[in-house]
């Protein structure tokens, strides 16, 4: 009975129903009309849009069990080892940072706007630098490692990466003013749209929406993010609103003649958990044992992904920079070059 209790318990857990179950067995619906009770009625969403998936999935008859076996297996390993690092994380950093916010901010719509531009700044810092220095990329490699797109990948993480992911995305919006509730309000939105973006084509094959498209970053967007294409290597890293991605020239929309590859530019086993999770960290042990000097060893912790200290190396940026002179207004559905195993994709 133990055993049962505690399935259950995972389970619950998983589809986030807790909550809405005990609104919906008190018969007490007033709690919805506050923010508490909207989160509590939406963050369900996700994980059934998963299980929605897996069912059009099977009735589309392209259903590959492989597919989600890793994120499910990641998902499953972070809940043990991770649950509750991000949330202490989280926490020092408000206590740490808040006497030095920089501006009074107030609890209001335009001031909540204000809060979550200076969060989608935040979080474009942090992903970009997930994939500019090599550290940060062992945490975010196993996120871009499975090579089909649907919901399950928003649970592929490295447990280190949210701690790492939210420390740096808290400090600046504590120090940009932005108060702790707004703040745990804004995580809340980024993180339902964020593993929305994640929707894979057999739930939504063209996931462009339009004119919102502008405005917006798109499940669209964000497959071109997890593309190993070399178009399309280290662009779109905002989370709902693209507009660092327009500042930053990091913008990619995706091009219909250029069929997305997803993955990493490595040699990877996809089906093993192991490569999956450790992989690209092995890889870095190996490049920093081998490497001679001390100053050499520390660059490849802080380098991009691909660096070698040789200088014979070609990077995500200069891979793009290649395919935008060779390719410039030619159709083209090329596989990326085989190239350095450690490029972040």
């Amino acid at each position: 009975m133990e055993i049962l209790e505690t399935l259950r318990n995972e389970l619950t857990g998983f589809f986030s129903i807790d909550g809405l179950v005990e609104i919906i067995r008190s018969g007490d619906y007033h709690s919805l009309r506050t923010w508490k009770g909207i989160q509590t009625a939406l963050s369900p969403l996700i994980p059934f849009i998963v299980i929605i998936e897996i069912l059009l999935a099977f009735a589309h008859k392209n259903f590959n069990r492989a597919e989600y076996k890793i994120p499910f297996f990641i998902y499953i390993f972070n809940r043990i080892i991770g649950k509750f690092i991000s949330f202490g994380v989280v926490a020092f950093c408000i206590g740490l940072f808040s006497p030095y916010a920089l501006l009074p901010v107030s609890l209001t719509w335009y001031w909540f706007i204000y809060g979550y531009i200076v969060w989608e700044f935040a979080h474009f810092i942090y992903h970009f630098l997930a994939h500019k220095v090599r550290l940060f990329w062992c945490l975010h490699s196993s996120h871009h490692a499975p090579e089909q797109m649907n919901l399950s990948v928003t649970y592929a993480h490295f447990f280190l990466e949210g701690p790492y992911a939210d420390f740096i995305r808290t400090s600046i919006c504590i120090l940009a003013g932005v108060p702790p509730v707004m703040l745990f309000a804004i995580m809340f939105v980024d993180g339902t749209w964020g593993g929305f973006i994640h929707v894979g084509e057999n739930f939504m094959k063209n996931a462009r929406f339009g004119f919102l498209g502008k405005f917006i970053l798109t499940p669209s967007h964000h497959r071109v993010h997890h593309a190993r294409n070399p178009l399309y290597m280290d662009t779109n890293f905002c989370n709902l609103l693209n507009i660092w991605d327009r500042v930053f020239k990091t913008y990619q929309p995706e091009q219909d003649h250029i069929a997305i590859q997803y993955g990493i530019t490595r040699s990877i086993n996809a089906g093993n958990f192991f490569d999956v999770y450790f992989g690209e960290f092995y890889y870095l042990a190996k490049d920093v044992a081998r490497a001679p000097g001390i100053k050499n060893k520390f660059l490849y912790l802080i380098m991009p992904p691909g660096w070698n200290h040789t200088g014979n190396h070609m990077l995500a940026k200069d891979l793009r920079q290649q395919y935008l002179k060779t390719h410039a207004g030619k159709p083209s559905m090329d596989s990326p070059p085989d190239g350095d195993r450690r490029k972040s994709a």
